[in-house]
């Protein structure tokens, strides 16, 4: 069952690239008491994500800052290897995005968001999508129903919507 407003997000432990290498981290320690916006993406390096998902979040990310956001997440089904340079290569790392990977797709797949594409080699893929959280309660949530689009989902229409 997908994730609702106005449920409290799982608990999940996520990877990212630390100084020694991959290192956990854990969610509910990046959204107690904070507003966080997580978006979440079929995969790094993949077409719609590079070119469109992550700039949106890259061009607003001042303006999410001047509403009290205190991080933008970037979550996809990828090794933290491959997040951490996907972070590199379109600038999201610099620009102050956080890019965590649901290696085993838990999390993913615990709000309702997996899919599967064999055609494109994708299985317990996330599906695109944004949510506003407050202290790990979702207040906005945005899935986009069709592949290859990021409208529902993209920087600007969140912000019109917190």
């Amino acid at each position: 069952m997908t994730i609702s407003i106005g449920e409290q997000l799982p608990s999940a432990t996520l990877l990212q690239i630390g100084q020694d290498g991959p290192e956990e981290v854990s969610l509910d320690d990046k959204i107690k008491g904070r507003k966080v916006v997580i978006f979440g993406l079929p995969g790094a390096f993949t077409r719609t994500c590079t070119a469109a998902h992550v700039p949106s979040f890259i061009r607003t990310k001042d303006q999410f800052d001047a509403k009290g956001v205190d991080e933008i997440i970037c979550i996809a089904v990828n090794d933290p290897h491959v997040m951490n340079a996907w972070a590199k290569s379109t600038g999201g790392g610099e620009a102050g995005i956080t890019f965590l990977a649901d290696a085993a797709s838990a999390f993913t797949g615990d709000i309702g968001m997996q899919f599967d594409a064999p055609p494109a080699g994708f299985y317990k893929r996330s599906m695109r999508y944004v949510m506003y959280v407050e202290d790990g309660v979702v207040k906005v949530l945005n899935k986009e129903e069709q592949r290859g689009v990021c409208e529902m989902t993209a920087g600007e229409t969140l912000l019109t919507q917190i």
